[in-house]
């Protein structure tokens, strides 16, 4: 949000809405004094986080209503398909796209991963999981701001709307080119610091060097493999047998170069369509939080993995030349007219100091999940595949429910009713909630039933029905912490947009493998040895 947008000055200390009683006040800008925080006292304080959690659910906005009536909601028959008919029809299709697209990037990168240029130079492979992560949540962070606009009125001036999209779009260029620096660096560094790897050392062999980092080399390994959703056993790329070549400066170059390149093409690409679809599910009377954020998180990684395969192969023809280091100072030298562009826009001026503490948070988060990854990947078959749909899933829906709560305290604070009331009733939170959780149900057994039905796993029924029930777990707790993190983070002063979805999908990667572990661990004691069969 912004200081420029419609309707800011009738904030108040007391905000009265439909439907939204106390709710915490809206974070204010950098150098924004008109909308300073409240000072409360201890007692003021135990009090909002005791009601914390039924902010959303009394705030919970609907881009298509608000109106002004404060009966409580009828759940009748009658009355409960159209408060809750948007969210099925909008998500449902999206939802299952999402999980189309996690398959494509899975076999994409079983493809990438064994051209050339990953051969050659060890650590472009490395930059792929820091990338895709960083990227993702900038794509997701770029769709929950401007879905949040969208539902609370500020993109129907067209003015307002222009400023927005192009400042957005300069902010995410700068963004990119940090935050693909930044995963260059930690490839390099990481393969100074990795020995000969070996996936599985011979009996009786020790591998030399610190055992720690060792383990840190084969969990980046398994983070790569745990997205090989096609032939999940066999390592991305094959690991090298001599141990990572000599790092040189054109190869700092390249890798550095692709990074920032593949980034900043992806950023261009998926942002202009990001910006698209959002506007056009205003103008068409759709929810953007119920589309956008899945998609983004889906398409951002496919697209620049795309990217990265493509200018990889390309500039690894000519690493000798200068022609990486040209392309890599032309990167730096747009992101710095991009910066200078965000700090004249006062819409996203604010924000360029802001999210990047859940964005590096996020990033040690996944580095547990690599952890669990490489301590069952190579034990279960058949486990990446499955930590797909058990991981990706929910946290996307999850993304859903963050996007329309952050919505609705934004929308709260501002006292804005959108303009497209017709009148329907507004679904609470715990409606939403459960709606998102039986959308998703039908999702996983479509997933299961095409991986048997393609000969890609051969599933005995007991872990079928056990994976079902850990998924409805999954999804669960994806719901929960994605309405507490929101409303936490808005009782913090911290806006949601900026700082829930990275923490949020980190988390939500973790805790899906561990279920997935958790249900493994379980059939076995049931079918001794619990090893889903893959197909070939």
């Amino acid at each position: 949000m912004n200081p420029k947008s419609p309707g800011n000055g009738l904030v108040d200390d007391d905000i009265e809405m439909i439907g939204l009683e106390d709710v915490a006040e809206r974070p204010p800008h950098a150098n924004d004094t008109k909308h300073l925080p409240p000072v409360h006292t201890e007692d003021e304080e135990d009090e909002d986080d005791h009601d914390l959690g039924e902010d959303s659910r009394r705030a919970l906005l609907n881009s298509n209503e608000r109106s002004h009536a404060t009966d409580p909601l009828k759940l009748s028959t009658g009355k409960l398909w159209p408060q809750i008919k948007s969210i099925v029809i909008e998500s449902a299709p999206t939802l299952l796209l999402t999980t189309v697209g996690l398959l494509f990037t899975g076999k994409l990168l079983d493809r990438v991963s064994h051209w050339r240029a990953m051969k050659e130079v060890h650590q472009l492979i490395m930059i792929i999981p820091v990338v895709l992560n960083l990227k993702g949540n900038l794509e997701m962070n770029l769709s929950a701001r401007l879905g949040t606009a969208a539902n609370v009125g500020e993109l129907d001036d067209p003015a307002v709307r222009r400023s927005m999209i192009t400042g957005n779009l300069s902010l995410l260029q700068v963004q990119a080119a940090v935050v693909s620096f930044i995963a260059a660096c930690i490839a390099l560094v990481v393969g100074l610091a990795l020995p000969r790897i070996t996936p599985n050392p011979p009996p009786g062999q020790q591998t030399s060097g610190n055992p720690l980092v060792h383990l840190a080399a084969r969990a980046v390994y398994r983070i790569l493999d745990s997205d090989s959703v096609l032939d999940p056993r066999r390592p991305l790329p094959p690991l090298p047998k001599d141990g990572y070549s000599k790092i040189t400066f054109p190869k700092l170059v390249m890798v550095a170069s692709t990074a920032m390149t593949s980034a900043c093409l992806s950023s261009i690409v998926l942002g202009s369509f990001m910006c698209t679809l959002i506007v056009l599910c205003r103008r068409y009377g759709r929810d953007p939080d119920n589309i956008a954020p899945p998609i983004a998180s889906c398409l951002g990684d496919l697209v620049t993995l795309c990217f990265i395969g493509i200018t990889s192969t390309l500039l690894i023809r000519v690493i000798h030349t200068p022609i990486p280091f040209i392309l890599a100072s032309l990167i730096v030298l747009f992101a710095v007219v991009c910066f200078a562009y965000t700090v004249r826009n006062d819409h996203v001026r604010p924000l360029l100091t802001q999210g990047w503490t859940p964005l590096f948070g996020a990033m040690v988060i996944s580095s547990a999940t690599g952890i669990v990854l490489d301590r069952f990947v190579s034990r279960y078959e058949g486990f990446a595949l499955l930590a797909v749909v058990i991981s990706g899933l929910p946290g996307s829906v999850g993304s859903i429910l963050v996007s329309r709560v952050s919505t609705s305290l934004h929308a709260a604070a501002l006292s804005i009713t959108p303009m497209t009331a017709d009148g329907r009733p507004e679904p609470s939170t715990q409606l939403v909630m459960i709606t998102l959780l039986f959308i998703t149900l039908p999702v996983e057994v479509i997933f299961l039933a095409v991986l048997h039905g393609l000969g890609w796993l051969r599933l005995p029924m007991l872990f079928v029905a056990f994976s079902v029930v850990f998924f409805f777990l999954a999804v669960l707790i994806s719901l929960y912490v994605a309405r507490f993190l929101t409303n936490f983070l808005w009782a913090k002063q911290r806006d949601p947009d900026m700082y829930a979805l990275p923490i949020h999908s980190a988390l939500m990667d973790l805790v899906g493998q561990l279920l997935l572990v958790i249900c493994f661990e379980i059939v076995q004691l049931f079918i001794p040895p619990m090893r889903v069969q893959a197909g070939d």
